[in-house]
């Protein structure tokens, strides 16, 4: 006998469907939209309203103010990192008193204004003049600008230490396990094993934290520092004229921008050994 088999036709493939276009890529597509829109009209403006004249007399002013914030705020990171690591190492103490102090402090300058800070160190200090000068500390505190550094520094590194305690805790415990039992002593493990990682950890919130440094020290012009903000504020006092803040704008913009790029480069090559 011979099997006979019915051949079934099988179904055409339906056509392809198309999947509907989701709303948060609408929203997407809008806001882009929006910004470009605002892009395209900050850009007529600037080019509508230049005055060869005002650029002329105030752009040398607005390059001084532009190196005192970079230089303010450079100082303030590097100096607050250092003082951050005996902060963050107090932290992580098993010594009540110690770890107590390091919270406090932590606490109060990262639940209170960075203005106030600002105003009670330059303003509060300066009235104890003849405390200042016995101790020859005066020379200091008279300063409006070494008073802008002195609170950037104390207020950045409470933050960078809760930053670098997060970091470090955030390592696995088997990490430390696993340095002990190759016999490696737990400043060598902390060097070569814990601190590499922390720091990977770290990276993008330091980065958020100069960023948000760089944008926060326009409150030193409040003072009579002349950063960038303050040379805007001049500028605008002589010529009344908006577009003077919209050039600081521009120039905190490119600022911000530029930390940006040169972050992601720098992420991108310390992380290149977790990707496949």
């Amino acid at each position: 006998m011979t099997a006979v088999t019915e051949l079934i036709p099988a179904r055409p493939a339906p056509a392809a469907v198309r999947a509907p276009i989701s709303v948060a890529r609408i929203a997407g597509i809008v806001v882009l939209a929006l910004w470009a829109l605002l892009a395209f009209g900050l850009l007529m403006t600037v080019i509508n309203g230049w005055d060869e004249a005002k650029f002329l007399r105030y752009g040398p002013r607005y390059l001084h103010g532009l190196w005192v914030t970079v230089s303010l705020v450079g100082l303030s990171i590097v100096l607050g990192a250092l003082l951050s690591i005996p902060i963050a190492f107090a932290r992580m103490a098993k010594n009540r008193l110690l770890n107590g102090i390091a919270y406090c402090y932590v606490y109060l300058f990262r639940s209170t204004p960075l203005l106030a800070q600002l105003f009670l160190i330059y303003y509060g200090l300066g009235s104890f003049k003849p405390q200042l000068e016995a101790v020859g500390l005066w020379w200091f505190f008279r300063e409006a600008w070494y008073c802008g550094l002195f609170s950037f520094v104390l207020n950045t590194a409470a933050y960078q230490a809760e930053i670098l305690r997060g970091a470090i805790e955030s390592v696995p415990r088997g990490q430390h396990e696993g340095a002990a039992a190759l016999g490696l002593s737990r400043r060598i493990a902390f060097r070569k094993i814990i601190l590499p990682q922390a720091l990977i950890v770290a990276l993008r919130p330091y980065g958020n934290e100069i960023v948000l440094m760089m944008k926060g020290s326009a409150v030193v012009a409040i003072v009579t520092v002349y950063d960038l903000m303050g040379e805007t504020r001049y500028a605008f006092s002589r010529t009344f004229d908006y577009q003077t803040y919209l050039w600081a704008a521009i120039f905190y913009l490119i600022m911000v921008e530029g930390l940006r790029q040169v972050w992601a480069v720098l992420e991108k090559r310390l992380t290149r050994h977790l990707k496949r």
